[in-house]
């Protein structure tokens, strides 16, 4: 019996805020923003799959139907407190080698502001690819200075991130951001 493997071919990023009096609602809210609120989303853990082609959010969102099981590596915060930052960001490492795998990671969180959560997944991502590559590196070494060596080693090619932040509402509604990559098959 042959076993059917699910490889996605093609991998983009997407983010959204929402706000909305309900939880939920402003969850689905965040989702319209980021373009993915069509599809059933099922959450899985986060490889880029090798020869994964990295396509626009554009290119992505016109291959979506209505309906359809969307694999998705998802980061997801909401506050209804007033003024509250929340962020929610994806980070990714990919190969040189596209017939080796990469790495996506998320975090979602509070008091981050953007720049900082966009570093760090990207750092994570980036730090994963490296020890399964065997490039040697000291953790404790800023991840700029570590961004550097990886470029160097010639065996990562690309970092990048995707990261959604904002201050909770106001008047108390419930705020939430998303930061997504939407797997396609």
């Amino acid at each position: 019996m042959e076993r059917l493997a699910l490889v996605p071919q093609e991998v983009f990023f997407t983010k959204g805020v929402g706000k909305h009096r309900n939880r939920l609602q402003s969850f689905e809210l965040a989702l319209r923003k980021a373009g993915i609120e069509r599809g059933n989303l099922v959450r899985v853990s986060s490889i880029l799959p090798p020869h994964c082609k990295i396509i626009s959010r554009t290119e992505g969102l016109k291959k979506l139907r209505a309906g359809e099981i969307t694999f998705v590596v998802l980061a997801e915060a909401c506050t209804n407190e007033p003024s509250r930052l929340v962020s929610a960001g994806i980070g990714l490492a990919q190969p040189a080698d596209k017939a080796n795998y990469g790495y996506i990671s998320e975090y979602h969180g509070f008091g981050m502001k953007e720049n900082l959560v966009s570093d760090m997944v990207e750092d994570m991502a980036a730090t994963m690819l490296a020890t399964t590559l065997g490039i040697e590196f000291d953790s404790e070494t800023a991840y700029d200075e570590r961004k550097e060596l990886f470029r160097m080693s010639g065996k990562i090619v690309r970092t990048r991130s995707t990261t959604q932040t904002a201050e909770g509402d106001k008047s108390g509604l419930w705020t939430t951001v998303i930061s997504a990559a939407v797997m396609l098959f």
